[in-house]
């Protein structure tokens, strides 16, 4: 074929043709008119070390001479390294099959060009620091930022299998990124397989890596600060694609986490005059917990009174804030105004009060104070303490002691139950009746008969397309199943009694159906052999209620996965048109031609499925099932 034949038959669309590099010049319309004379050397080395991975683009004229609208800095490069490597005397070229599209090639190169394929990017990359080449050479010779250099090159030290996942679509960049928080290449490839297999995001991969390491901006390592951290010996990684930073050593982190608040503790008490101060972990403290399990009683701020003056004042400054125009100076003399009303503890509370000092989510020193032992509260009736304040517990701190303890009242309570359900171990059929009352709508479906809770797992997906679920399992009911749901839900409005008794009325079908319905959809997946027992022994079939699609499986399988799937349905060999056909196709195309095998007889009938295939094809369901 002559160059003028292949220039007729690119007329609808790009070619790639080899040409020797001697008969390629710079075309006009090419926009790099200067280049780094440096840039184009270190552009030159790599290519020397990598070789050339991204093609030149050229248009053909009419006598078959083609210039370079697109590549015009790898073209001088490449002038240079054949010196070194002979191979490069032939490269090749992306030809334009009009000149309308050359002048947009040629505008993108000045634009918005096409990047290199990140894998390949990463491991040139890696190849050129391999050869003494710092991120500022780096930089210069690909034409990228020194911050882009350093993220590839943090990927480029994983091994090859990450990075063969990635290439083929197996993982995403984000996956990739999270691999690299970890040095440990044996975990690395441990992980990966789960993560090529579909069970796990970014944050779950560095997880699974760092299991004990800390985020630098969790509570307890914000509190206790990176350079404190690494002072007493602390390790970290930090994660260039997050600008996250992660503490390995939790162990130091407790430790000076719990002296730094103990330190803390003893600060406040002799800053704020306290009668004691102490301590708690938790990130949170709420006033009724306290009161509940600590006994605590609690006394609050004495409020001060503004004068006639300073209420005008405080008026206008407000009225000003709630327009949004107050200055900073006027925002200081408000806070000061209402810190007079909102008072301050005295020193007799202080005297026989304390406080608790805790770190909260944000990493910030917080307090609880104000609050009085149950052996101090006694004194601090009699001292009037209590009363002065508007929250006074005083009335419960002398409250008279019940006639029993709590402790026997709870035993006695305990005794009775345990006659009733002893009773009960006689009576199977009345206990039947009371189980599924309790598990129908006609108990009002908060019913405390039995101590019975289902924590249902998920039995839907979150694409229902081609999902059919049984009404009695959560699914759309028909009508006449919805009346007699309905029917049920009347009984729950009226006395308990009575709904029983109406209910054990309809019989044992309807009892033993309700039994059924919610004892299945309380079931939950096993361990491997025992669910498949169970699945043998019960019959299930997952394909009767559910069909791969494109929407609800085949997008979210990547190329390889639907390859592997198209060959072995239909018993092709890698060699066979078929499925050289099916694996040059688009990945949307893909999906279609599977969705279109499991779901239409006329393509299982074009592509002449057999019963064997057809039974595959029918019973197929994915392998993470």
């Amino acid at each position: 074929m002559t160059k003028q034949s292949k220039i007729t038959a690119a007329q609808d669309m790009p070619v790639i043709e080899y040409l020797a590099l001697a008969d390629l010049t710079l075309s006009d319309l090419n926009p790099r008119k200067d280049v780094s004379e440096e840039g184009i050397a270190l552009l030159a080395d790599s290519l020397v070390t990598c070789g050339l991975i991204q093609n030149l683009a050229g248009i053909m004229d009419a006598k078959g001479n083609v210039t370079i609208v697109a590549g015009g800095r790898r073209l001088r490069a490449l002038a240079i390294a054949v010196n070194t490597r002979p191979d490069l005397g032939v490269v090749p070229v992306r030809i334009a099959p009009n000149a309308a599209i050359a002048m947009q090639w040629a505008n993108a190169e000045n634009t918005a060009r096409v990047d290199l394929d990140p894998v390949d990017e990463i491991r040139a990359y890696g190849k050129m620091m391999a050869q003494d080449r710092d991120v500022g050479k780096i930089s210069l010779a690909f034409g990228v930022t020194e911050a882009h250099v350093r993220r590839r090159l943090a990927l480029a030290g994983l091994p090859a299998p990450v990075l063969d996942a990635l290439k083929s679509g197996e993982i995403s960049m984000g996956l990739a990124q999270a691999f690299t928080v970890s040095s440990n290449e044996a975990l690395i490839l441990e992980v990966l397989k789960d993560a090529i297999n579909g069970y796990m995001n970014e944050y779950t991969v560095k997880s699974r890596l760092n299991p004990q390491s800390i985020d630098s901006d969790s509570r307890k390592a914000t509190f206790v600060g990176l350079e404190a951290y690494e002072s007493e010996g602390g390790t970290i990684t930090r994660d260039l694609f997050e600008d996250e930073v992660l503490l390995h050593n939790s162990d130091i982190i407790e430790r000076l986490f719990a002296e730094k608040l103990q330190a803390a503790a003893a600060v406040f008490k002799e800053a704020e005059g306290w009668a004691w101060v102490t301590f708690s972990e938790e990130s949170s403290l709420y006033w009724y917990e306290l009161q509940e399990q600590n006994g605590f009683a609690r006394v609050y701020k004495v409020e001060g009174v503004l004068d006639q003056e300073q209420t005008a004042r405080h008026e206008a400054l407000r009225e000003l804030y709630d327009l949004d125009t107050l200055e900073e100076k006027e925002g200081f003399e408000l806070a000061a105004l209402e810190a007079i009303t909102e008072g301050d503890y005295t020193s007799a509370q202080k005297a026989i009060a304390g406080a608790i000092v805790y770190v909260d989510h944000n990493g910030v020193l917080q307090s609880v104070c104000g609050l009085i032992d149950a052996d101090d509260q006694e004194e601090a009736v009699i001292a009037g303490i209590l009363e002065e304040s508007k929250h006074s517990l005083s009335q419960q701190a002398v409250a008279p002691k019940a006639a029993f303890s709590q402790k026997f009242i709870e035993d006695m309570r305990a005794i009775r139950l345990a006659a009733v359900q002893t009773a009960l171990l006689d009576k199977p059929e009345f206990v039947l009746d009371l189980l599924a009352f309790c598990l129908s709508p006609a108990s009002g479906y908060y019913n405390d008969t039995l101590a019975l809770q289902f924590n249902h797992e998920k039995n839907a997906p979150s694409i229902d397309d081609a999902f059919a679920l049984h009404a009695r399992l959560g699914g759309e009911r028909s009508d006449k199943e919805e009346a007699a749901r309905d029917k049920l839900r009347e009984q729950a409005h009226g006395e308990s009694g009575k709904a029983f008794k109406a209910f054990r009325a309809m019989g044992k079908k309807t009892r033993n159906a309700q039994i059924t319905e919610s004892f299945a959809r309380a079931f939950k997946v096993q361990a491997p052999d025992f669910m498949a027992e169970i699945e043998t022994e019960a019959g299930s079939d997952v394909r009767s209620i559910w069909t791969p699609n494109a929407a609800n499986c085949f997008k979210r399988m990547n190329g390889h996965q639907l390859e592997t799937l198209f060959m072995s349905l239909l018993d092709l060999a890698p060699s066979s048109s078929a499925f050289k056909g099916f694996s040059k196709s688009k990945k949307g195309e893909k999906d279609a031609i599977l969705e279109a095998l499991f779901n239409d007889p006329t393509a299982q009938k074009v592509r002449g499925v057999t019963p064997d295939q057809k039974a595959r094809i029918d019973a197929w369901v994915p392998e993470c099932m």
